[in-house]
């Protein structure tokens, strides 16, 4: 049964416990702070040398690497100064179908600022909280299908999910190669574009990012009306819903005021749900198992994680158990399966550019995620969201490794909902571009 998964992360080091945070977002402080850079919480499954690099787990509470990973190493050169590590749903919201989003066995429970027990989501749920309660203004997530773009949304800031390989992954606690992308969350257009100009680059260590174009140049233009003589496809989900069909028409109205066009398109895609899934959970035993070989931990596999947790259930699985751990051990050694899942990559691609041509767009608008969701630990964000409204993009992007950028657009019932540019392979720059023009007409 098919699911939609979040990246999620949290703070954890030997620095200073954050108790001044009444969402739980940050696991830890960094008491040593450059008081002149520009602070920046990282999500924890980045790797921050001298910091934990938890994942979320009790299991890797004792990892502290080496090195930075290859991003972290950028944002210093650029002097941001890390000022601690989030929260994130454990394991990236991706060790149970009934898992709950910023809840971790090491960070305990992160909250959205907006209403009473109200869900953050994930999996980078405590970078998204700590830039929309205003303790910082930048922060980096990271995402396999929608977990920078959905706690954003749901926390009302903006969050940029790149076209895959822009970003390193090098340094990353992995789902999935063919998925997994690092990107911006911040409270304007303007630092997260900055931002992911700064963490932007080719890796010697992440075959991905070898693929950017050698003539590609991320220098958006976030002062000009971008909007103007563009034509923007209109992802239909949330019309049918009253309060969704009333943000919908804001947006368009926004583009139409701006000399933008959006075109009501047909779209007859079929999500590839089971195809998907089944690609994450053969890629995230790999390469997780890739990841942990060169990490300082006596886990150097997926099965000594499952042990772990069987041995230490009452401190790591109170509320959800590990039935997609087990799933990706069976999955692992269905190599064709996993064939029939990477050619499924290239048709979705194929059939998001053709869309794009057949209509002679620029990118895809649409609502982000419906409002944030109660949190319930009986069944978990799968049982809360079922009770309410639902609507959201961003998945094709997500299978595709395209680019996506979601901005806050509006409030209901007081909780925030985002709009979503959604763009074609190295459109970055002109996503950028489009939500700026967006941001300044909306306030």
């Amino acid at each position: 049964m098919y699911k939609t998964f979040f990246y999620f992360l949290f703070f954890i080091s030997h620095f200073s416990y954050a108790s001044e945070d009444p969402f739980n977002a940050f696991i830890s402080i960094n008491n040593s702070k450059n008081a002149s850079g520009i602070n920046i919480g990282i999500k924890d499954n980045i790797d921050v040398k001298s910091m934990a690099t938890t994942a979320g787990s009790l299991a890797l509470a004792e990892l502290y690497p080496s090195e930075d990973a290859f991003i972290i190493t950028k944002l210093k050169e650029a002097n941001y100064s890390i000022y601690g590590k989030t929260n994130l749903s454990e394991w990236a919201n991706f060790r149970s179908f009934n898992s709950v989003s910023g809840w971790s066995s090491v960070g305990g429970q992160t909250i959205n600022p907006y209403g009473i027990n109200r869900n953050p989501c994930g999996s980078s749920s405590g970078s998204a909280v700590a830039v929309a309660s205003g303790m910082i203004d930048i922060a980096i997530g990271t995402e396999t299908n929608g977990s920078i773009s959905c706690p954003a949304s749901v926390n009302g800031i903006v969050g940029m999910k790149p076209t895959v390989g822009l970003v390193s992954r090098n340094g990353i606690v992995p789902i999935s190669a063919s998925q997994d992308t690092a990107g911006p969350m911040g409270n304007s257009v303007a630092i997260v574009a900055k931002t992911l100009e700064v963490i932007a680059g080719k890796d010697p260590e992440d075959e991905a990012t070898y693929n950017i174009p050698n003539n590609f140049k991320l220098t958006p233009d976030l002062d000009k009306n971008s909007l103007k003589g563009k034509r923007f496809g209109l992802l239909n989900s949330g019309m049918e819903d009253e309060e969704g069909k009333k943000l919908l028409d804001k947006a368009i109205n926004i583009i139409q005021s701006a000399g933008g066009e959006v075109v009501i398109i047909k779209d007859e895609r079929v999500y590839p749900g089971e195809e998907e899934f089944f690609l994450l959970l053969y890629e995230f035993k790999r390469d997780l198992e890739k990841y942990l070989k060169g990490a300082d931990t006596p886990y150097k596999s997926l099965q000594s994680l499952i042990d772990f947790n069987n041995a230490n259930k009452d401190r790591v699985m109170p509320h959800f158990n590990q039935e997609i751990f087990e799933a990706s051990l069976e999955a692992s050694s269905k190599h064709n399966e996993y064939k029939v899942s990477l050619k499924m990559i290239k048709t979705v691609r194929y059939e998001f550019d053709q869309l794009l041509n057949q209509y002679n767009l620029n990118a895809f608008i649409g609502l982000t995620r419906n409002p944030a969701w109660k949190i319930e630990y009986e069944g978990g964000d799968s049982v809360a969201m079922d009770k309410q409204r639902s609507w959201g993009n961003g998945s094709f992007a997500a299978i595709a490794g395209y680019p996506h950028i979601t901005l806050p657009l509006d409030k209901v019932e007081g909780l925030p909902v985002g709009i979503s540019f959604i763009g074609s392979k190295w459109t970055d720059g002109s996503l950028l571009e489009y939500a700026a023009t967006f941001e300044k007409l909306n306030q």
